[in-house]
This record gives structure tokens, C-alpha cells and sequence, in this order.
């Protein structure tokens, strides 16, 4: 092997060693919600004590102590600081984790395979929130999260306004003229599908954003990239072959976060979701309530209902707060005219 060629998997395994350090430490964190202490003298010593049975030349016994200890101590030191869970959909890296980020900085992102699975980790107490976008600027409203919120009993209790940026990311060495196939979530490519039609490349959907930068990265498929944020390319190893590739430059991802909690304190914006009766003018008596208690809308969506086939809900966002009194009219008001009405929060809007 050329010295080049060496670094270069060197460069790939200090990568893989990163991403699974990043691992093992939040899996301690989630380690240390459950059990009943912190030290487990005994529980450390066999850990070590296998590893170092184990190591064989080149990894010395004594080195693989020592490195363990550390990592060890690394993680005890986590549990004790109390660091809150938040779940986001798809692996490190998605734009889901950096909404997460944007929050607090005690709050430690946590990659689900699919939004059903942030819905039960965060319902089943796994999670202290859930991170989840709800619709996009560009492509409208994120269904399945739709109805995993209107079907659902958690709370909004945030949101998150992103700027989404999509980057077009290779395996290195790739240049962009010999870019045949670009991977991604549907979402994303619909996102920049003017660059990916000018360039004659071919869009391949994959279930996320930072799934398809990962499995460039590992399977190196010739000829091919993947489109996803820029932060992917330090997770996983990869050349920006172009930034901003999305086609409107006011595309916008909103993010709610989701609890098992309602809010304590006061907000600016309100979510709810219901039902109406089929018949005709239904919805617009519910619109027209608002209209005269003077409350401004900012999100109406209409998600088919999965039990009642030609029956929708709605998912209403509105200015204001619970407590204001024009808006305990309004959800009274509203109340006769409705099946299924439930708040589901009042919380604070980030622009970020």
C-alpha cells in the first residue's frame, strides 16, 4: 500500500472510531437513566478484564486498561451531569439533530430509525422530548408526522424554524462531473430537484438525509453522492462537491418538539387538533370563530383520517396563548362544532 492510500483508511477508521465513541457515551447516559447507581465497581472490572484478555499484538493489554479506564470515567462523568434526551428521525448528522442542537445545551440529540420510534421513546419516558418536522416551506406539510401528532396524546411544547442548506456530498477523490446518481430523502430531492435535473443525475430516495451521506462514506458506490446537510461531511469523511444545491433559497423546515409534558410556562402560538361533522360549511364555522375573536392563523392542514375513510382532521396553529381570554372563547366556542378537539400546546417559536 501507497503511504496515501494508508492515511486515507487510517482517515476512514478514525471516523468509524468517532461515531462509535459518540455511541457508547449516549448509550451510557441512557444507561445511567435506569439503572440504580452510577459506580458498578464489578461491572467495570469485567469489561476491562475481557478486553484485556482479548488484546493481542498490536494492542497491548496494559494500553487497552488504560484506555478503558479513561473511557470509562468519561462515561460516569456524563451520567452524573444529568443531561436531558432529545429523539430525532434518522442517523448523526440529519437535520433533525442540528434542531435539536438549537435548543439547549443540555439537551443531547438521540438518532431514531423512524418517527414512530421518537413518538414511543419519548411516550414510554426513553426521551425527555422529541424533535420532528412538520412541515417544509417548499414541499408543505411532513404526513406521517401529521398523523402520528393528530392520532397521538404527546404535547408541543417548542418548534424550531430551520434554513435548510443541502450539500452535495462524495467519498473522496469522486469529482462532480462523474456525479451519475444522487441519494437521498424523498424530501430532500424534491428539495433540489432543478440542481439535480440540471446536472442529468439520477435521484435514488433513501430513508434520511444523513443515512445516505453514511452509507456513501462506507460502500463508496461509484459514480454516486448523496445530498444532505454539510455537517455530514465532517461525521462521516466526505468532500463537498457543492453547497447550497437546494432550488429556493428560503427553504425552511419547521420543527416541533414533542413531550409527554404540557408546557408550564405562557407562549406566543397554540396547536390544536379535531375533527368536524361532514356536512357542508362545517370547517368554515370552526375558521370563522377565530376570525371573530381576532386571532390570527398561521398553519391549517387537513390529515386523512386513517379511520374513517373520506374523513380528515385538521391541525390548527394560531397565534396566542391558552390564558388569553379571547382564546379560552375561541376553544369553547369551537368545542359544539367539533369531535376529538384536544390542545396540544401552547409553546415559544425560535426563528433560527
Amino acid at each position: 500500500m501507497e503511504l496515501k492510500e494508508i492515511r486515507r483508511e487510517i482517515d476512514d477508521i478514525d471516523s468509524d472510531i468517532f461515531g462509535l465513541l459518540g455511541r457508547r457515551m449516549l448509550l451510557s447516559i441512557m444507561a445511567g437513566r435506569v439503572k440504580s447507581r452510577i459506580e458498578d465497581k464489578e461491572r467495570e472490572r469485567q469489561v476491562i478484564g475481557s478486553l484485556r484478555a482479548r488484546s493481542v499484538p498490536p494492542l497491548d493489554p496494559g494500553f487497552i486498561g488504560r484506555l478503558y479506564d479513561v473511557i470509562i470515567s468519561e462515561s460516569k462523568r456524563l451520567q452524573r451531569e444529568g443531561y436531558m434526551l432529545a429523539a430525532f428521525q434518522g442517523e448523526r448528522g440529519a437535520f433533525g439533530e442540528v434542531a435539536c442542537r438549537k435548543l439547549d445545551d443540555r439537551i443531547i440529540p438521540v438518532p431514531c430509525k423512524d418517527f414512530s420510534g421518537v413518538f414511543k421513546g419519548v411516550k414510554e419516558g426513553e426521551f425527555d422530548f422529541g424533535v420532528v418536522p412538520i412541515e417544509n416551506s417548499s414541499e408543505g406539510t411532513i404526513t406521517p408526522v401529521g398523523h402520528l401528532i393528530s392520532d397521538g396524546d404527546l404535547n408541543i411544547v417548542g418548534e424550531v424554524n430551520l434554513q435548510i442548506h443541502h450539500s452535495l456530498l462524495s467519498h473522496k477523490g469522486l469529482p462532480m462531473e462523474e456525479v451519475k446518481v444522487v441519494y437521498s430523502h424523498p424530501q430532500a430531492l424534491a428539495q433540489c430537484r432543478d440542481f439535480i435535473s440540471r446536472n442529468k443525475m439520477e435521484p435514488r430516495p433513501f430513508y434520511d438525509t444523513a443515512g445516505a451521506a453514511m452509507m456513501i462514506a462506507r460502500e463508496k458506490p461509484a459514480g454516486a453522492a448523496a445530498i444532505a446537510s454539510s455537517v455530514c461531511s465532517d461525521i462521516y469523511g466526505l468532500d463537498v462537491l457543492r453547497e447550497g444545491v437546494e432550488d429556493s433559497k428560503y427553504n425552511t423546515t419547521r420543527f416541533v418538539v414533542i413531550s409527554g409534558k404540557m408546557r408550564g410556562e405562557s407562549g406566543n402560538k397554540c396547536s390544536i387538533t379535531f375533527s368536524t361533522e361532514d356536512k357542508v360549511g362545517a370547517l368554515t364555522t370552526v375558521l370563522n370563530v377565530f376570525k371573530e375573536e381576532g386571532i390570527n392563523l398561521t398553519m391549517i392542514e387537513s390529515i386523512p383520517s386513517r379511520n374513517s375513510p373520506g374523513r380528515s382532521k385538521f391541525l390548527i396553529d394560531f397565534k396566542g396563548d391558552y390564558s388569553e381570554e379571547n382564546v379560552g372563547r375561541a376553544l369553547k366556542k369551537i368545542r359544539s362544532s367539533t369531535t376529538g378537539l384536544r390542545l396540544l400546546g401552547c409553546y415559544r417559536s425560535w426563528e433560527l
